[in-house]
C-alpha cells in the first residue's frame, strides 16, 4: 500500500534505527521541521545515488536542539523504516519541499543468535586489526544496521544493505563483506611491518645445518 510522505533527499544512507543530527538552514527544509513541530508528520531521506532516487528511510523528529537568529536549526531525528520511492514531486502542494508517493517494504526479524554472534566476532576481529577500540555495543538489541557505517561498507554496498529485506541476509550480507575485508587487511598491516623494517637492524634466528640436503642436478 502507498503513502504520501514528504521527502529530503540526500547523498548518502540513513539506516532504521539509526540517529541522525542535522543542520538545518535551506527555507525549504526549514518549513519541512516546521510542519515536522507543528503536526508531527515524518519525512524520508531517500538515497541520491547514481542520478537515482528510489530507496530510503523515514525519519522521525526526535528533537530541535538549538535554534538560530537566521532560523536555521540543529535537529535530531531517527530512522523508521525503509521505502521504496514510487512518485516523485519536487514540490509538495503549496509546499517549497520536496514529496512523494512511496511503499515502505516488509522487514523480516530471522536472524538466528549463531548468525549474529559470528557478526559480531568478526566486527571485533576487524576493530584489533584496525587498532581502534570496541565499540559498546547493546547486544540484546544488536542488528545489522547497528554498526553498518562503521565496518568499511562504501555506499554502493550499504545501499544493497538498505534494499534488504530479512535481517539474516543483511547479516550474512556483512559476514560476507568481513570475511573479504579482513584478510586483506592483515596483509596490509603485514607489508606496512615489513616496510617499518626495512633499514634497522633485525635479530634473526640461527639456523641449524646439522641435516639438509643438496639439491643437485640430474
Amino acid at each position: 500500500m502507498k503513502s504520501r510522505l514528504a521527502l529530503f533527499p540526500l547523498q548518502s544512507i540513513v539506516f532504521p534505527g539509526e540517529v541522525l543530527p542535522l543542520h538545518i538552514f535551506e527555507p525549504r527544509y526549514k518549513e519541512l521541521i516546521d510542519d515536522c513541530e507543528s503536526t508531527g508528520i515524518k519525512f524520508g531521506i531517500p538515497t541520491y545515488i547514481e542520478n537515482n532516487l528510489e530507496y530510503g528511510t523515514e525519519m522521525e523528529l526526535i528533537e530541535t536542539v538549538r535554534r538560530y537568529e537566521s532560523g536555521a536549526r540543529d535537529v535530531i531525528c531517527k530512522g523508521t523504516r525503509v521505502f521504496r520511492v514510487l512518485e516523485f514531486a519536487h514540490n509538495e502542494a503549496g509546499k517549497m519541499y520536496a514529496g512523494g508517493d512511496v511503499e515502505f517494504l516488509p522487514d523480516k526479524d530471522d536472524a538466528s543468535q549463531t548468525l549474529k554472534e559470528q557478526l559480531l566476532n568478526l566486527i571485533f576481529e576487524l576493530y584489533v586489526h584496525l587498532e581502534v577500540p570496541r565499540p559498546k555495543i547493546d547486544i540484546p538489541n544488536f542488528k545489522s544496521y547497528t554498526l553498518a557505517h562503521k565496518i568499511g561498507l562504501p555506499l554502493q554496498q550499504e545501499y544493497t544493505l538498505l534494499k534488504l529485506t530479512s535481517e539474516k541476509e543483511r547479516q550474512e550480507f556483512l559476514i560476507n563483506h568481513l570475511t573479504i575485508t579482513i584478510p586483506i587487511l592483515q596483509e596490509m598491516n603485514r607489508a606496512k611491518q615489513v616496510i617499518e623494517l626495512n633499514g634497522h637492524f633485525r635479530n634473526y634466528d640461527p639456523l641449524d645445518f646439522q641435516e639438509f640436503r643438496l639439491r643437485t642436478k640430474n
